[in-house]
């Protein structure tokens, strides 16, 4: 078995964390004068509930997991920067990541002042989990693992990632932004198997609350109480949790939008495969499509002047000539390809 605590910086191990006033006191009362609140304009005058309780019991009956693996941040880019703090020792420890894959893994190892070692993908996008275990060293702290990947829209190779599950005594981080555009199971189903997994998904895409900011961590309790410890008090507030709280209650109308992109993906897919200029089309399992185009830096640009705006890749490693393309309504969608048809 994998000891967590050995991972945990010491400086973290031994940190004696803020306490708030909502923490200290759990359960029902009729007078508050604990927190140096406003008694006026309730129940906004109040500080939110630090752990969000109420919200996490119901990710947790969707989701199949216990309240006590969920951690919620803003957005995944703060567990990922709270992964980072807690397990890597700035100058010294480092990370292993595939590329290309999510700029953020880079940008918060380097805010942190952690080396990030990138191995490079197949040229089909897949991975080899040897060639990733083969960058690691006794300063490797994490490995950042994007599946469906963005930008290339892959799902990664099941029996590839058990393999570092296997034989990676650091943490796993597993990023499922776009699980719920593929059909291949998420790794959820596995954090009682492996203590060192993290697995991180999000209510931006799916769920339509990019603007929200509301992402979701799932590990072992142990490692959920490292992000408890590390995290602000209050970083989820009262009405992102009571919004987040209504929206999961329409999981059938977010199962809806989730078809429906896919149905668009592929007829989007199928429309981009008759026009001339378009090179190549790489498989997706994500809500966005990677295409390969003669002059990516020309389409774009002449897409900006139309008032269509996709995102260029073209300067990301092994992803020369590619423009990634999210799927929209099906009159958007449309829109893009008229004017693909007139370059």
């Amino acid at each position: 078995m994998i000891d967590i605590s050995k991972l945990v910086r010491e400086n973290i191990f031994n940190l004696k964390p803020y306490s708030c006033a909502r923490s200290e006191f759990t359960g029902e009362a009729s007078v508050f004068l604990d927190a140096n609140e406003n008694p006026m304009n309730a129940p906004y005058n109040r500080y939110p509930d630090p752990l969000q309780g109420k919200l996490k019991a119901k990710i947790a009956k969707i989701k199949n997991v216990r309240s006590s693996q969920i951690m919620l941040g803003v957005g995944s880019d703060e567990p990922i920067d709270l992964a980072i703090r807690i397990f890597c020792e700035p100058k010294e420890d480092n990370i292993v990541a595939i590329d290309p894959t999510y700029n953020m893994y880079k940008v918060c190892a380097d805010v942190n002042n952690v080396e990030y070692r990138k191995v490079l993908l197949n040229d089909d996008y897949s991975f080899d989990a040897e060639k990733l275990l083969n960058a690691v060293d006794e300063h490797t702290k994490i490995i950042f693992l994007c599946s469906p990947n963005n930008p290339t829209g892959n799902i990664l190779n099941r029996n590839e990632i058990t393999k570092i599950l296997d034989g990676f005594g650091g943490i796993t981080i597993i990023d499922e932004a776009y699980i719920d555009f593929t059909t291949e199971q998420s790794w959820l189903t596995e954090l009682d198997k492996y203590p060192n997994l993290i697995v991180l998904q999000t209510f931006s895409k799916a769920w339509g609350l990019a603007s929200v900011r509301c992402g979701m961590a799932f590990a072992s309790e142990e490692i959920i109480s490292y992000f408890n410890k590390v995290k602000f008090p209050y970083n989820i507030n009262l009405l992102t949790q009571n919004f987040v709280s209504e929206q999961i209650e329409q999981e059938g109308r977010k199962n809806e939008w989730v078809k429906m992109l896919i149905e668009q993906r592929e007829v989007f897919e199928k429309n981009l495969k008759e026009i001339p200029m378009v090179e190549k089309i790489y498989p997706s399992d994500a809500n966005f499509l990677l295409v390969k185009v003669p002059d990516a830096n020309g389409i774009y640009e002449k897409l900006v002047e139309e008032g269509i705006i996709v995102r260029n890749r073209n300067n990301i490693s092994l992803c020369l000539g590619c423009l990634r393309i999210t799927i929209g309504t099906a009159k958007e969608n449309e829109i893009l390809i008229n004017a693909l048809k007139q370059l």
